[in-house]
C-alpha cells in the first residue's frame, strides 16, 4: 500500500531562483544550507537531465547514511521535478519504492515550495516511526532552508 506526506516552505526569493539554487545546484547548496543533515551530494551518472543519478550523504541525524536518487522528470518552465530512490535509505529493508515530486510556485516576489513524498512499504513492515522521523527532519531542513534563502 502506498502512502505519502507533504511539506510546504515559503521562501523569500523568486521561484526561478529557488528552483535553480535549491534543486539544480543542490549538490553544492544542500550541504551548505543544512550541514546538520546533508554532508555531501555527488553526481553518480548523467548530466543533471532525466535519468541522472546523484547520491546524497547524510549525517548521523538520519537513520541511514545515504540515498541514491534518479531524476525522473524535470520541467524548467513549470519549475517542477520528480525523483525516485534507487538505492540506500530503507529501500529493500522497509520500503519497496519512494518518490518525491517537488514544485516551486511564484508567490509575488517570493515563492512556495511544495514537496510530495510517496512511498510503498514492504508488506508487514510498520514504517510509522520512520515517517515521523522523516517529517521531523524535513521540518528542521525547512526551517534552516527558509532562514537562509
Amino acid at each position: 500500500m502506498s502512502s505519502s506526506w507533504t511539506a510546504e516552505v515559503e521562501a523569500k526569493a523568486p521561484a526561478a531562483a529557488i528552483f535553480k539554487a535549491a534543486f539544480l545546484d543542490w549538490h553544492n547548496l544542500g550541504p551548505k544550507l543544512i550541514p546538520q543533515i546533508i554532508t555531501g551530494v555527488t553526481l553518480i551518472s548523467g548530466d543533471g537531465s532525466p535519468g541522472s543519478i546523484r547520491q546524497i550523504n547524510f549525517s548521523p541525524v538520519m537513520p541511514f547514511s545515504f540515498i541514491k536518487e534518479r531524476l525522473d522528470f524535470i520541467d524548467h518552465e513549470k519549475l517542477e521535478l520528480k525523483t525516485s530512490v534507487v538505492e540506500g535509505g530503507d529501500l529493500g529493508n522497509k520500503i519497496e519504492s519512494a518518490t518525491s515530486h517537488i514544485k516551486v510556485e511564484p508567490k509575488g516576489n517570493s515563492s512556495n515550495v511544495k514537496v510530495l513524498a510517496t512511498y510503498k512499504a514492504i508488506a508487514g513492515v510498520d514504517v510509522a516511526e520512520d515517517i515521523k522521523k522523516a517529517k521531523e527532519v524535513s521540518s528542521i531542513a525547512s526551517r534552516q532552508w527558509k532562514s537562509t534563502l
